[in-house]
């Protein structure tokens, strides 16, 4: 600590016009420890930290800092290290002694892309594998259990995965992109399907899908991409009363059950599948492997059927109607303020209100995409549709007007 105060202080008693130079000035200069009786130089940027810290929160943050998530788990957690283990083991053989080796175990993990090293160390893995006894059935499996849900569409997943490229009718060659969700507790891939673009309006097309073809989630757990934040998301999220949450970054681990739901489609259908005639084909084919090899065949992480599983809870499942409501869930939305001839302005262009809304601050709903509906709004009630201001149909309409007057 001492030693710590003599390089600050002689940072605001050396030569230069900013704390940058005097700080690389001192950097240049050797300190002696009476404690060592030892000689120590220090690089400028050490001695930028030090100075920080001490400017920032005083004398106290000079000492190391223990880590504040020591002995916590930064990148696998042990439920999902249970999980992944439950997958594997059935594929290992037992040693003389009648138990599986942790470095087979390891070994296997990583070959089968569950976990990676930079995730998980193996040091790491044995002391996790120890503290929480991850190879008992009965304990392990109560750790997997825990880190899922407890009934379908209480949560889904969703992430985007680069899909095979496709030859154009000119030659070129274009890269495609899988969207999928997963529910949680069965399994079911709710719905997938290819796009040349990872864009918003992609995203937005494919949630819809899902949401028509298996319910309402009460959850989703997306991606920090910018798909995944879209206005359109948050605001569908709020009209259908779903809870949003979004992965940490670079936490591929915390969105386990899609990236194995990718890793076992790549590794059992583009394996197979080597060349796709165009977009179509690539999704017909697609289609047709998630609904009969995969959502109907048996799952050894939930031990059944996934469509079997989620049809248990039909019951609890909330689908949406083909209605002007449903319609219009993935809107995006605007303030506008309305004029007193009853006119808002928006895309450049001049719309009257549907009912009388003169000199009110009003929400106007549309389709980014389309922008030839809005939707009018006030207090969060449904207005009606907005009309195109057209001048010399309202003329002619007052000229009529006043013509039929005595």
């Amino acid at each position: 600590m001492e030693l710590r105060l003599r390089v600050i202080n002689a940072v605001d008693l050396a030569p230069g016009n900013t704390v940058r130079a005097r700080i690389r000035h001192v950097a240049q200069h050797t300190f002696h420890d009476h404690h060592t009786e030892r000689d120590y130089r220090f690089t400028w940027r050490t001695i930028s930290t030090w100075v920080y810290r001490f400017k920032k929160d005083g004398i106290t943050t000079l000492d190391t800092k223990t880590r504040s998530d020591k002995n916590t788990h930064r990148k696998v957690s042990p439920n999902q290290l249970a999980e992944a283990i439950r997958e594997i083991l059935p594929s290992l053989s037992e040693n003389k002694q009648g138990v599986v080796p942790k470095s087979a175990l390891y070994r296997k993990l990583l070959e089968k892309n569950l976990i990676q090293r930079r995730q998980l160390a193996p040091s790491t893995f044995y002391r996790m594998i120890r503290t929480h006894q991850l190879l008992d059935q009965q304990i392990s499996e109560k750790l997997r259990l825990s880190f899922a849900m407890p009934f379908a569409n209480d949560l889904w997943q969703a992430d985007t995965m680069y899909g095979p490229s496709i030859q154009q009718p000119d030659g070129r060659w274009k890269k495609t992109f899988l969207i999928a969700f997963i529910d949680d507790a069965s399994r079911v891939i709710t719905h997938g399907e290819f796009f040349y673009r990872d864009n918003t309006p992609n995203m937005i097309d494919a949630f819809r899908t899902a949401l028509y073809k298996r319910g309402k989630p009460a959850r989703l757990f997306f991606d920090n991409g910018a798909n995944y934040s879209a206005k359109e998301i948050l605001f569908a999220c709020l009209r259908l009363d779903i809870r949003l949450s979004h992965a940490p970054v670079r936490d591929g681990a915390a969105k386990g059950k899609i990236e194995r739901f990718f890793r076992g489609f790549r590794d059992r259908f583009l394996t197979q599948h080597l060349q796709f005639d165009s977009l179509d084909d690539l999704n017909e084919k697609t289609h047709h492997w998630i609904e009969n090899d995969y959502n109907s065949a048996y799952h050894s992480g939930i031990q059944m059927i996934p469509l079997e599983r989620f049809s248990l809870d039909r019951g609890r499942i909330h689908y949406l109607t083909d209605d002007t409501y449903s319609e219009e869930v993935f809107f995006t939305e605007a303030q506008r303020k309305v004029s007193k001839t009853n006119v808002f302005s928006i895309n450049s262009q001049q719309y009257e209100c549907p009912v009388d809304l003169r000199r009110k601050t009003i929400t106007v709903r549309y389709d980014r995409n389309r922008r030839d509906r809005f939707i009018v709004f006030f207090d969060d009630q449904r207005m009606g549709e907005a009309q195109r201001l057209d001048l010399q149909f309202n003329a002619h309409q007052i000229r009529l007007n006043s013509a039929s007057k005595p």
